[in-house]
């Protein structure tokens, strides 16, 4: 018997892609139009075919020397960020309590951080940092250490990677916390039978038991600080000089300060693909990693 295949749900996604449609779609090839084109003002635009990109990709021109540092800039802090923010996160999650009253409590503060707005963030250690008024520049200056973000490059780095380690290390901790309380009590009752170690069961229960929750971790925190822009560009506005001026920073001097369209089109969208092919290495490895480990195990 045939049976009646009902295709009236699709009315129910259709708002959803006319959202999308709207807000990604639409924006994505107005980009891709500014990117095969140049203007010089009073909205003339002439067609430049993939003159931008070409330039972008050399890094002997003026265009694709500035962007090849800020990636590189933007490469070493994701780096950086993740070596930190993952082992961090774990630790972080493996002293959190299990039972009783302390968990709620323990969430809350660990979530506050991830409530306050990116803008508010770099404002927070825009003067936190500060030599003068800062808890933290004062402190560092007494205790004999010359800092000074506005004018010392690795000042800049140093302030702006603690500042995103206080920032999201507890999306990392929580998420490898959810990974742990999903771990049945089984597992612990039959570790403390054979007498495993504390490092035994975290290198056989629980680091395995949380490697989707990582997965996901280091991918979200990977786009988040490759992306990066509202924090470093009010605590330094990409200073001093271009220490920190990140991909993202640039595009907005690009296409904001300097009015050039077509070069900040053409960089935003090599930058997108950056990512996306940055994270699809980041998810086929982890992936094939976990495959791999299944069939050892079975």
């Amino acid at each position: 018997m045939n049976k009646t295949v009902n295709q009236k749900a699709w009315f129910l996604v259709l708002p959803v892609f006319v959202v999308v449609a709207f807000s990604a779609i639409v924006p994505l090839m107005t980009v891709v139009n500014y990117s095969v084109q140049d203007t010089f003002g009073n909205n003339q635009f002439f067609w430049n075919g993939v003159g931008w990109f070409q330039e972008l990709l050399d890094p002997s021109t003026e265009l694709g020397g500035r962007f090849f540092d800020a990636l590189w800039r933007n490469l070493a802090f994701s780096a950086v960020i993740l070596a930190i923010e993952i082992p961090l996160g774990i630790v972080v999650a493996l002293s959190m309590p299990r039972h009783g009253w302390t968990v709620a409590f323990s969430l809350v503060v660990m979530a506050l951080p991830l409530l306050i707005p990116w803008n508010v963030v770099g404002t927070i250690w825009q003067v936190f940092a500060r030599g003068d008024i800062g808890l933290l520049g004062w402190v560092v200056n007494h205790l004999g250490v010359a800092y000074n973000y506005v004018l010392d490059p690795a000042s800049a780095w140093i302030t702006i990677v603690v500042m995103d380690v206080w920032h999201w290390t507890s999306l990392v901790a929580l998420l490898c916390y959810a990974g742990l309380k999903s771990i049945p009590d089984a597992y612990y009752q039959a570790a403390r039978i054979d007498g495993a170690s504390r490092l035994a069961v975290f290198t056989t229960i629980q680091l395995p038991k949380m490697r989707r929750v990582l997965l996901i971790a280091v991918l979200l925190r990977f786009m988040d600080s490759f992306m990066i822009y509202t924090e470093p560009f009010v605590l330094t506005g990409g200073g001093p000089g271009n220490a920190t001026t990140y991909v993202s920073i640039d595009l907005v001097k690009l296409a904001l300060g300097q009015f050039d369209l077509g070069k900040a089109a053409a960089m935003s969208i090599v930058y997108n693909l950056v990512i996306l092919a940055v994270c699809w290495v980041f998810y086929t490895v982890m992936v094939n990693a976990d495959a791999e480990k299944k069939e050892v195990e079975a």
